[in-house]
Order: structure tokens, then sequence, then C-alpha cells
């Protein structure tokens, strides 16, 4: 059995610069002819794991954290939970993740690590174990000297450790995957994949806020600016498309069916109110979605409808987000006509009172809309746990 979440958003966002290329550009992107303002999924994503924290539907222990400073995460751990000091802590935890090839250099793991919050806790709780065994065996610490890829480590340890790193109680590494180049065995499948974000109409073209700061203790005799430079910005509606394999986000979690539902219901909480941060305290944009639609399938492939926007939107007294939903209505209504498995759809409207019979169930509210469709989720994860059996 197959079962998938499909998110399909549009959001107007104000002028602003979420996510900017290497030159402090907007980003943008070529589709059906026109340059479109695009918004990068990892930009997303990046917002979505920071509102996991701050929401509380899942806890500090079910989340991951995405670092080159593992060793000193296992540190204070060590510290605060087992009484060690911190130097020396410090010194064994950097011995434990190069027994298992990944090394610390100057402080810093070669790359980052996506590793689960309850990882940390088992290593640390291992380390503490084999405290006298780290301290006096030879293994490098990771220091400046540190050239192998891999350390030697006493006894069971290295077997021990291996079995600690399993993420089996992670939620953003179930959701978003993980790559550990020196264990592979490690990496995790990502149950979500989320597109860019690409505006629904041709982009007009980038602006320029010219601005200049002036020293408040300057002479008031003394006329100009003490700084001054330009900033570019945009404004946009985006389609947003994000699909979610419920049988591998179970799977990521052990078959956990409770924290699968929690986190999935983060994810959608996420996927509404979480947004890039990019110069934010220059422009504000704080604008949430104007429609939201989510549906789930079983048995059927995910269908990003972004081809809706092939043509681009163009402007009307409307604006750009109402066309923007008749023109994704359609698209649906299409694909389901030719495809089938249309599922079932829910979704919000907040830029009029229209309804669409193609997008399934008019809901009254967000949270309305996110009680349905987890409640929905979790009657499928409870069956594709009974078929694990």
């Amino acid at each position: 059995m197959k079962a998938i979440l499909e998110l399909h958003y549009l959001q107007n966002f104000a002028p602003s610069n979420l996510n900017r290329d290497d030159t402090g550009s907007p980003k943008d992107a070529y589709f059906g002819g026109t340059r479109r303002a695009r918004v990068s999924s990892q930009s997303f994503k990046r917002a979505m794991r920071m509102d996991f924290r701050e929401r509380g539907t899942v806890t500090r222990d079910e989340l991951g954290e995405r670092t080159k400073r593992a060793h000193e995460e296992i540190a204070r751990l060590l510290k605060s939970e087992h009484g060690r000091e911190l130097e020396a802590a410090t010194t064994a935890a950097a011995a434990a993740l190069g027994g298992l090839g990944l090394l610390v250099k100057e402080g810093k793991s070669e790359y980052l690590l996506f590793l689960g919050h309850d990882e940390l806790k088992r290593v640390a709780r291992l380390v503490n174990d084999y405290w006298d065994a780290l301290n006096e065996g030879s293994a490098d610490t990771g220091g400046k000297k540190a050239k192998s890829k891999k350390t030697a480590l006493p006894g069971e340890l290295a077997k021990e450790l291996n079995k600690a790193l399993d993420g089996s109680r992670a939620v953003d590494v179930a959701l978003f995957g993980r790559m550990l180049a020196d264990l592979p065995d490690k990496n995790a499948d990502a149950a979500a994949q989320v597109a860019h974000a690409i505006s629904t109409h041709a982009m007009r073209g980038r602006e320029f806020d010219f601005y200049t700061a002036v020293d408040d203790l300057k002479p008031t005799d003394t006329a100009g600016a003490d700084m001054l430079g330009t900033v570019e910005f945009g404004s946009a509606t985006y389609y947003r498309y994000a699909c979610l394999d419920l049988s591998k986000l179970l799977d990521n979690l052990g078959g956990d069916v409770e924290l699968a539902a929690r986190g999935l219901r983060a994810f959608l909480e996420a996927s509404v109110f979480a947004a890039p941060t990019g110069k934010q305290n220059t422009f504000a944009a704080h604008n949430a979605p104007g429609l939201m639609l989510q549906v789930i399938r079983e048995n059927a492939s995910p269908r990003n409808l972004a081809n809706a926007f092939e043509k681009a939107v163009g402007a009307s007294d409307r604006g750009f987000v109402r066309p923007s939903m008749d023109g994704l209505a359609d698209e649906k209504q299409k694909q389901d006509a030719v495809f089938g498995d249309e599922g079932r759809g829910r979704y919000v409207n907040v830029a009029d009172e229209r309804t669409f019979e193609a997008m399934g169930t008019a809901m009254s509210s967000v949270q309305a809309l996110i009680d349905a469709t987890v409640a929905d989720a979790e009657s499928l994860l409870d069956t594709l746990k009974a078929n694990q059996k």
C-alpha cells in the first residue's frame, strides 16, 4: 500500500528579499519561457525545521541538529547529565566521533552532520560509560594533527556507537533525510519532497531600495549621510508544492504511528506558518498563504500542479492570487479527469468567498484543515503499520 500527502499553496509575498543568491539578488528561474521569482526549497525547509523547535508539537529529543560541532553538544550533555569536565568531555567526544570516521579537525567536523538529539544523547552515555578507556587510549582526538579518516576505539565501543546512530526518533531527519558520506549505512531517504516555490506570473524585474544612514553623534553642521547602499527586492504570488510519503515517514520513525502523526502535524503547521527569514528586518513580509490545498492519495503517484502556470498568469484588477486560484483548480480538474485518483482534497480559501469543487472540501480554518488531514493520515498510518506486521 502506498499513501501520499500533497500540499498545493498559493502565497503572495509583499516586497521582500526572502531568499537571495550569491550577489544578494532575489532568486529567480525561467519557466514557460518567462522569468519567474523563486524561493528555494532549502530555505523553506530550514524555516520549517526552526518552526518545529518553537511550536512544541514535537519535543527537542524528537528533532535533529545539523552541525559541524556535534562533539561540543555531546560534551555539553556529558557535563550537564554526567558531571564531566567540559574540556575533557570535548576531547573524548571528538575521539568517539573520529572512531566512526566522523573526524573532527580544528574544532569542527569535516562537513555538517545531521544527527538526532536522541542520537547525541546515546553517544554521550556511551562516552561516559567508556570514559576511562577513551581517555587512556591512543585514539587521535581530532586536533590540528589529525590526519587519518578513522581513529581506533577501545573494546566494543565502535559497535555500540554505530548502533547509537539509528536516527529512529528524529522527526526532521525522517522528513528531510540525511547523507553521512563516511557512514552511508546511516543515510536516511527523505519522506518529504519540497519544490522550489515559483511565481505564477512573470517576474517584472527587480527593484532597488537606496538607503542611507546618519551618524547619531555627527555634528549638525555636516551635510550628507555616513553610510549608503542599495538592496534588491521584489514581490510575487508563489505556487508552493510538497509531497510526503506516509509509508516512508512511518518506516523512518521505526513504525511509531503516534510520533509519525505528530511529526505530520508539525510539518503541516510549519508549511503554513513558517517562511524564509531573509531581509525580514528590512521588509517584514509576513504574509500567510491565500490558498492551502491538502490532498491525500492512496496507491497513486504524486502530481505537481505547476503546469497550471506554464503560461504566466496575467495581471488584472483582481491581482494575481485570484486568477492563480482559478488556474490551479482548472489544472487539478484536468489532471484528475485524465489520470484519475483525485484523492481526498481539503482546502482553505483566504482570498475570497469562492469554492472550488475540484479541490474537494472547503474548510473553515487552518486548524480545521490540519486536524482533518492528520485524522485521515493517522488512519492510513494505522493501516500501513498493520501491513508491516
